[in-house]
């Protein structure tokens, strides 16, 4: 809206209802998409226990074909996600959800063969297994929302390092640029 500022990006201390969240939205997704999906997982820091987040659940979504993972946007669409057709990772589709104003569901689609599927799921299990590195990342988070206040592509840029330094230690794909760019809404 014009003259309304971007919300800041601010970190919550962990909320136990995080993981109901996503088992209703799962639930959601499930009665609505084919059965050809290959899966619905809880990712993201508020798939992690204790670990302070956004208030933002993500959500990935397995398909066993990216571009025919495109047949599903009508679907999701109707549920309130919006397809961000410019995105990014080039081995994903992504939909962000917004209630009353405010981003509440980040979700992708990939194969779960994708680099995109394999790392997501790969620092998401890094993190549930060491509580010191996700202290470390929580710590992160806060520093860099500080920092960058209401630009999310900053926020997003600011962990980057951090994320690939876990990567390379579980045996993650780290290969190219992991930099998103801004798309012009300082709000993504």
């Amino acid at each position: 809206m014009v003259g309304m500022e971007p919300e800041s990006v601010v970190i919550r201390p962990y909320d136990p209802q995080w993981p109901t969240e996503f088992e209703r939205v799962r639930l959601e997704l499930a009665d609505a998409l084919p059965e050809s999906v290959l899966g619905i997982e809880h990712v993201g820091s508020t798939s992690v226990p204790g670990l302070d987040a956004k208030p933002i659940i993500d959500i990935l979504v397995g398909v066993p074909d990216l571009t025919r993972g495109l047949e599903l946007v009508p679907v999701l669409e109707s549920l309130g996600f919006e397809y961000r057709a410019a995105d990014d990772l080039p081995d994903r589709h992504y939909f962000p959800r917004t209630v009353a104003g405010l981003r509440v569901h980040h979700l992708s689609i990939a194969e779960p063969g994708s680099r995109h599927f394999r790392n997501t799921i790969a620092f998401r299990d890094a993190l549930r297994a060491d509580g010191d590195l996700a202290r470390r990342y929580a710590d992160l988070k806060y520093r860099v929302a500080k920092e960058v206040g209401h630009v999310r592509f900053a926020y997003t840029n600011g962990k980057t390092d951090f994320i690939l330094s876990v990567l390379r230690q579980v045996g993650g794909e780290v290969g190219g640029d992991y930099r998103v760019r801004d798309l012009g809404s300082g709000t993504s």
